[in-house]
Order: structure tokens, then C-alpha cells, then sequence
């Protein structure tokens, strides 16, 4: 049906673009483009032989605009995938809107040297994407993104209003090292040693980092720890859902994880302010990211299950009801699938089927939409579809 260009070649863009090569009905050809060429280039190798998809690849500092933009002009996509880093969006959103091509997204801007999560500067964007008759889906991941679809789901479905959403994500995987984050090392920190918040009525509750544990008995795994963290679906959820009163995000942390992240915030390593050392300025979190594992390499040794899903409390023909809707993965499947570890295909599976939605129309109009924005049912039948079936719990257990 149509062109489609990835921004980006780490370990979610490999998942994404796996499946948007088996999905070669609607995405017919694909552009791979990154600072990396040699990355775009050994993933092209890869698939080749196993899809219809035509593939390119190129090389871009996503930074650029000017560069970025006459690559979009020269490839001729119909969507852009972003799953380069947060701090990128803006640049690309602006890329996009010069070569007038719709724009999918996993992750909200956030600015380099502040680790602070809001929508508030892609927002900023609705009259010009407007204007230009462009879509922009803002956080087509998983959390951001199929929680957000799964509230929608749950509304339209089972709900005249929600009054309460707890999502949890949970992840049971086991790589064997003492310390390794699941995805980008510089955003995982950055988010869990941010300081958490949480909506009620009808405002922000701000908490210290970690400072609201839960033990919860998840489906398939069984109880975890899990902690309160801030995360940007909140922010549009809150007022996109009506009769909403509380809206909390947790995720389980081991207890190693979280010894090793306290030991190194001591020390100061996972400090974003740049520092002199021999000579030169270098951040300290950005390091950190260096030596640590890269999250791409975990897939072979990693075992285990994700649990990631929403909590629903609210009203029904007066009455109040109670949902569940959520995810297993697991670890070992995926790397058998694509080769990766289930936290990057939990995300790289809902960006392909974001960007399918607005390639074939079906998730289209000029604007800058979040996920909950738009008719849930074709994106949940494909969920079932493309590797991230969902269940559903009538009488779960609740979060105190």
C-alpha cells in the first residue's frame, strides 16, 4: 500500500521493522535511516529474502533538520516511524511537517538537560499539523501507547465513565547480570530516578523517587514488587477519559536493580550534569550508558514474563464494575520471533501497527492526537494479530 521510513535502528526500530516486514501487504517499501548507516545496512541483509517489502537504507543525524527533511523529500514515505531518542521528536516533527508527511511516535519529547516528561512541547504542534493537513500520533508504544488504547477499549466497551486506571507494567525477565536496564540505559534511569507523580482530582500528587511501593500477584507471574513512577500517558489520559478521578502508574523493580541504581545515584554516575574530566565535558549518565550492557544484547540470555496492563474502576448502568485488560510476553518466544527480549517488542510491535493505522487511514485527520484519541477496536483486533494478544479479567485484584 504504501512507503513507510524508521528514524532509528536500536533494539525496538529492529522489532518494528521485523514486523513491518511481515506485514509487506500494507507497508511495501521501507527506508531505514539512522546516524549508524552500518546498523540499517547489516537489518536490510537480514531480512531480505524474507519479505515483499522493499527495502533502503540511509544515513541521517536525526538532529538535522534541514538533512533530515531533504531525505524525506528524496524517499517519498507516507509516515514516519520516530524511534530514535526522546530528545529528537522536535526536530523530526519539524522535518515532517516541511516535507508533509504524517509522523508516528513511542515516547514524548523531553529536553536533553532536563529529565522532565510532559507533552506539553508536542502539543505546541497542533495548529501547524492541523494546517498542514497532517496526522502526528503521539506514543505509540506500549506504555505510552496500547494502555492508552486499552482505557479507550474499556470506555467504549464496558464503561459509562472510569473513575480509577492503575497500569502496571511488569516485567519477570531474568538476563543473569547484576545491573542491565531493558531498554536505553540514559532513559531508564532517567525516568525511575525522576521523582513520581500521580493525578487526583484533578491534579498533580508529586512523590520522591520510589517512595510508593505495592506488592501486587500479577496473571502468569505472581507478585512482584512494583513502585510509583511519573509516566506521560497519565498526562493525556486525564483529560481525555471522562469521570476520572485517579490515575497511577507502576512498574516492579528487584531489589538488586534497585540497590545497584541507589549505589550509583550515591555516587554520583547517574547525574546529567555535565562534568570536566580530562580536559573534556562529559555527562555522567551518558557513561554510565557506555559500560553498561547494551539492552540489544539481552535477548539471548534473557527468561521470563511481562505482564503489562490497566486496572479500571467505574460505572456501568449505575453500577460500579471493575477490569482488567493486559498482555503476557514472553522473553524467550520473542528472541525466537525477531531476536530480541519481550520489553523492545512490546513497544516495537504497537509502533509498526500505529503507523499501519495511519498508512491505511483508519487512525487519519490532521492534528496531533494521543492514543486514546481514536476508535480502539481495529488497533486491539490487531494487537491479537501481530503478537500482543490481550485478556481480559472481570474481577481482579486491586491495587490499595
Amino acid at each position: 500500500m504504501g512507503k513507510v521510513m524508521v528514524i532509528g535502528c536500536g533494539g525496538v526500530a529492529s522489532v518494528a521493522i521485523h514486523k513491518i516486514c511481515q506485514n509487506d501487504g500494507v507497508f511495501t517499501e521501507l527506508c531505514i535511516a539512522s546516524r549508524t548507516v552500518s546498523k540499517c545496512d547489516a537489518l536490510k541483509e537480514k531480512l531480505e529474502g524474507t519479505t515483499k517489502t522493499k527495502i533502503t537504507t540511509a544515513q541521517v543525524d536525526a538532529d538535522d533538520v534541514e538533512a533530515l527533511t531533504a531525505l524525506i523529500k528524496k524517499e517519498q514515505p507516507e509516515v514516519v516511524l520516530n524511534l530514535a531518542l526522546p530528545y529528537q521528536d522536535l526536530a523530526i516533527m519539524d522535518a515532517c511537517l516541511a516535507a508533509g508527511v504524517h509522523y508516528i511516535d513511542t515516547a514524548n519529547y523531553e529536553p536533553e538537560d532536563t529529565a522532565k516528561f510532559e507533552y506539553k512541547w508536542q502539543w505546541a504542534y497542533r495548529e501547524k499539523y492541523e494546517k498542514a493537513g497532517l496526522t502526528a500520533l503521539l506514543g505509540s508504544g506500549f506504555d505510552p501507547g496500547v494502555t492508552s488504547v486499552f482505557s479507550a477499549y474499556a470506555l467504549k466497551h464496558y464503561f459509562d465513565e472510569i473513575n480509577y486506571i492503575d497500569i502496571l507494567d511488569c516485567n519477570a525477565g531474568d538476563h543473569g547480570y547484576p545491573f542491565a536496564t531493558n531498554f536505553n540505559p540514559e532513559i531508564n534511569i532517567r525516568e525511575v530516578s525522576a521523582k513520581g507523580s500521580y493525578w487526583e482530582n484533578g491534579h498533580w500528587v508529586e512523590t520522591e523517587p520510589m517512595e510508593i511501593k505495592r506488592v501486587y500477584n500479577f496473571p502468569e507471574i505472581g507478585e512482584k514488587d512494583m513502585y510509583l513512577l511519573h509516566h506521560e500517558e497519565i498526562e493525556s489520559l486525564a483529560l481525555n477519559i471522562p469521570g476520572i478521578r485517579r490515575i497511577r502508574f507502576f512498574m516492579t523493580f528487584g531489589e538488586s536493580y534497585l540497590n545497584h541504581l541507589r549505589c550509583l545515584e550515591d555516587v554520583g554516575m547517574t547525574s546529567i550534569e555535565p562534568i570536566m574530566y580530562e580536559g573534556r565535558e562529559i555527562v555522567p549518565l551518558q557513561f554510565l550508558k557506555a559500560v553498561l550492557p547494551d539492552p540489544s544484547s539481552l535477548g539471548p540470555r534473557t527468561k521470563g514474563k511481562t505482564n503489562i496492563g490497566c486496572i479500571f474502576i467505574g460505572k456501568k448502568d449505575g453500577q460500579e464494575k471493575r477490569l482488567y485488560i493486559y498482555n503476557t510476553c514472553d522473553h524467550q518466544e520473542c528472541y525466537k520471533e525477531v531476536g530480541s527480549q519481550a520489553v523492545a517488542y512490546t513497544t516495537g510491535v504497537p509502533a509498526m501497527i500505529g503507523a499501519m493505522m495511519v498508512m491505511t487511514g483508519a487512525w487519519k485527520k490532521p492534528g496531533i492526537y494521543n492514543m486514546e484519541e481514536f476508535d480502539p477496536d481495529p488497533f486491539m483486533d490487531a494487537l491479537n494479530k501481530w503478537g500482543l494478544p490481550w485478556k481480559i479479567s472481570e474481577d481482579p485484584e486491586l491495587v490499595e
